[in-house]
């Protein structure tokens, strides 16, 4: 491993941490940052697949005591077996849909030119989101009923897209769906636990063998600066939501996805050779 590999494993470990709960798309920023650092192929994928598991890692430990009252209550409480019913029922519509698309959207989708337009598309549906007038029919997640939980489902099949953000398709989605902030945004961290991790099955087994070729020395600090950076965005996030709306990411993505648009539209920068992370 060189200085030049550490280097872009921390930066790269840093966005995924960073912007993976956050929604601001985590795919559509490594797609960005990870062509910039001309990090692509076989490798960028297999490392892609490390560093999601350390953001997710970062939340299972945050939660860690509410995931054990829950495996540990759930023969006998009602309450936790409708919390694990509600997100099972989220999880599977983007399973259906990511084995039956996710090499074609890989494709002809994972490209900064796609990931731009995605993100002002998001950024403008969030603001249109706050701006209506929003009912709530549950404060907490535990106040979730099963059709709310299989239409935040459905909003995450969005995410197949690079640059909508999964954590944003759900938490906007449960806020048009009737779900309070808090409910929406913790919502939307249980349900990244069974998605990531299978999304992250999925992509060892397909690239698995690229892992130990050497790259052992990147994938340590990726993971690591993953889950430390998942970890303080994870808690600033839930404090954020206590005083203030979604607005500001809205107008980040807007603004950075316009940005992106004009170095493409300009020939600033060449992203026409992006295929795939």
């Amino acid at each position: 491993m060189t200085f030049g590999d550490a280097g872009d494993a921390l930066i790269l470990g840093i966005v995924e941490g960073l912007t993976e709960f956050l929604p601001i798309s985590s795919t559509g920023h490594q797609i960005i940052v990870a062509d910039l650092l001309n990090f692509s192929g076989d490798k960028a994928v297999a490392f892609n697949v490390i560093i999601q598991l350390g953001a997710i890692l970062a939340v299972v430990w945050e939660y860690r005591a509410k995931i054990a009252g829950i495996a540990i209550s759930l023969p006998t409480n009602v309450e936790s077996r409708r919390f694990v019913r509600n997100v099972l029922i989220a999880f599977f519509p983007a399973v259906l849909l990511g084995l039956a698309f996710a090499d074609v959207i890989q494709h002809y989708l994972f490209n900064p030119v796609t990931v731009a337009a995605a993100l002002v598309i998001g950024g403008i549906l969030i603001l249109w989101a706050e701006k209506r007038k929003h009912l709530v029919r549950a404060e907490s997640i535990e106040q979730i009923r099963w059709h709310d939980a299989l239409k935040v489902g459905c909003c995450q099949c969005l995410a197949l897209i690079p640059g909508t953000s999964r954590s944003g398709s759900t938490i906007i989605g449960g806020l048009f769906f009737g779900l309070s902030r808090k409910a929406a945004t913790e919502f939307s961290f249980f349900l990244a636990i069974p998605t990531m991790i299978g999304a992250t099955t999925y992509m060892f087994i397909k690239h698995g063998s690229t892992l130990i070729d050497g790259n052992l020395g990147m994938l340590a600090i990726g993971f690591v600066t993953a889950f430390i950076f998942a970890m303080i965005a994870v808690r600033a996030l839930l404090r954020f939501i206590g005083h203030h709306s979604y607005a500001a990411f809205a107008w980040y993505r807007i603004a950075f996805g316009l940005l992106i648009l004009a170095t493409w539209q300009f020939g600033w920068i060449d992203w026409a050779h992006v295929t795939e992370l």
